[in-house]
């Protein structure tokens, strides 16, 4: 596969706008800086920041193995998926395959980019339908978006039906593997080099509990990374975001431990919703979430809110009739909440 072919005419030969800091790349050197036009008195923000966000790759490289030249950083998630799309969907020509039930975004950008969505419902187990995406594929087929674990059923899906997707589609693969951490399932960042279409998205804001700064992370060839870095803003990750995500990729190990916290807590709340009575079904989850079916979503959800307690209705996605979904909290919080249901 060649990736330059999925490209956008008109992004192949866009010349990237070219900052101060791209020109001159030694900005943390003993240097007089007079080139980009910033305030000059000192207060830790009045310089420019890395625009490549070097520090900071360079401790997910070592955390996640893969090479600093196959990572992009991005205002969020959803900042790298828009650039995703800017960089190889034509508008009013190329389309996108998304998997219902799943995370809003991938619809909300195909909209805004004028990319045509094509729908395929996952099973009544929440797997890919494989034989129905292949089936609504076309020569203009660019991206198939696999949330997985997935946003909101919490399952991860499986290894086989990821593979044959990735061995037949013809556009580029991104795999949402926002919750990865919580996951029972390894990540496919060792297949990275294996699949030259696969493109990984991952996030601070989940395990890492760092949704405040908005640091997105996409892993890819260097070939996908370089496109991506054509048409990024030049400073789309600030300063005060880039420390804060280094200190705690440095702390690493502290990370780990509160994951371990959350996965033990997962599994009491699991245990404590299959004996509230209105609870008709705890889905199997390898997310910080739990969705669950119960008898009336909309009236158990206002019940909620009325003692304090806000969770997430899912009853009107597809599949989902009469779900909730309830994030893991801390261990007092899981109390108030199994005490609030019991109470209803």
């Amino acid at each position: 596969m060649n990736i330059i072919d999925l490209v956008r005419e008109n992004i192949k030969v866009l010349k990237p706008y070219s900052s101060a800091r791209d020109e001159f790349k030694e900005f943390n050197s003993d240097m007089i800086f007079l080139d980009a036009n910033e305030n000059p008195h000192e207060n830790g923000v009045n310089r420019y920041p890395d625009p490549q966000q070097i520090t900071v790759k360079k401790e997910l490289s070592k955390i996640k193995k893969v090479k600093e030249n196959q990572i992009l950083l991005g205002n969020g998630s959803d900042e790298i998926l828009d650039l995703i799309f800017r960089a190889f969907c034509e508008p009013k020509q190329d389309n996108i395959i998304t998997l219902p039930p799943t995370y809003g975004m991938y619809k909300v950008l195909a909209n805004i980019n004028n990319i045509e969505e094509r729908e395929v419902l996952l099973t009544k187990d929440f797997e890919p339908n494989v034989k129905h995406i292949i089936e609504a594929i076309d020569e203009n087929s660019k991206i198939l978006f696999l949330c997985s674990p997935n946003n909101p059923t919490g399952n991860s899906f499986s290894k086989e039906s990821v593979e044959v997707l990735l061995s037949t589609f013809k556009g580029l693969v991104v795999l949402d593997e926002a919750y990865i951490d919580f996951s029972t399932q390894k990540s496919w960042l060792k297949k990275l080099n294996e699949f030259p279409n696969l493109i990984i998205t991952q996030t601070l804001s989940k395990a890492y509990g760092m949704a405040g700064i908005r640091l997105g992370i996409c892993y890819a060839s260097t070939e996908i990374i370089a496109i991506l870095n054509k048409i990024k803003p030049p400073y789309n990750v600030n300063e005060l975001s880039q420390q804060r995500a280094l200190k705690r990729l440095i702390n690493v190990v502290k990370v780990k431990d509160e994951i371990k916290k959350i996965l033990k807590e997962r599994a009491r709340l699991i245990t404590q919703l299959e004996e509230v009575t209105f609870v008709e079904k705890v889905y199997p989850t390898d997310a910080n979430f739990v969705l669950v079916k119960v008898d009336d979503a909309d009236k158990r959800y206002k019940q909620l809110i009325d003692k304090g307690i806000v969770i997430r209705n899912r009853t009107t996605q597809p599949l989902c009739e009469n779900t909730l979904r309830l994030t893991v909290g801390t261990k007092r919080e899981t109390k108030l909440l199994i005490k609030a249901l019991k109470e209803i």
